[in-house]
């Protein structure tokens, strides 16, 4: 067995776009939605999630904590300056509106009648541009949000805890959802 020698990429390696050229991009049509997310540093997490995988916007509801916010701005990493964001006091408020501009709602969410992420690629062919909604850190999903979802996805969990933190959530269901996506375009 032979060892290999792996060289790191530099910032210049990597190519990244700058702000301006980000912001002029086309995006993902998907949007992710934060349910009163008490944490403000899982919310600049989930602020590099949408830049990573360059999600259309980031929709902040409740008491969810918007830029600029000290504990964001930590660990953001500047990508509340480069993602699209929107707060709404009311989460129903900005499903409704997404609703209106024909998205397709789905909560992330343990329920009886969830589906699979891994069976959920059928979504992604519906020809309609996604919103998932992240709940509390907490209490999951409020209610009135998870009555006005379309779908429910849940992760498949193997542990003894039976949930996953908010920031990490959003970048599995970002990552499984914009692999999807991109190869249907």
């Amino acid at each position: 067995f032979e060892s290999m020698s792996f060289t790191k990429l530099s910032l210049q390696n990597l190519n990244r776009l700058s702000v301006s050229e980000f912001k002029g991009r086309e995006k993902l049509p998907l949007v992710l939605i934060l349910d009163n997310v008490r944490s403000a540093l899982n919310v600049g997490s989930i602020f590099r999630t949408c830049d990573a995988f360059a999600l259309e916007k980031l929709i902040l509801c409740g008491i969810t904590a918007q830029p600029p916010h000290r504990e964001i701005m930590k660990t953001a990493l500047g990508s509340s300056e480069t993602v699209s964001w929107e707060y709404f006091e009311n989460t129903s408020d900005a499903i409704q509106n997404l609703k209106q501009n024909n998205f397709t709602i789905v909560g992330i969410e343990q329920v009886e009648e969830s589906i699979f992420l891994d069976d959920a690629v059928f979504l992604c062919t519906l020809n309609k541009p996604l919103a998932l909604i992240l709940g509390n850190e907490v209490d999951g999903l409020s209610d009135e949000a998870l009555a006005l979802c379309d779908h429910v996805v849940e992760i498949k969990q193997f542990g003894t805890k039976h949930s996953i933190n908010v920031a990490v959530t959003a970048g599995i269901v970002s990552w499984f959802f914009s692999q999807k996506l991109v190869t249907l375009t």
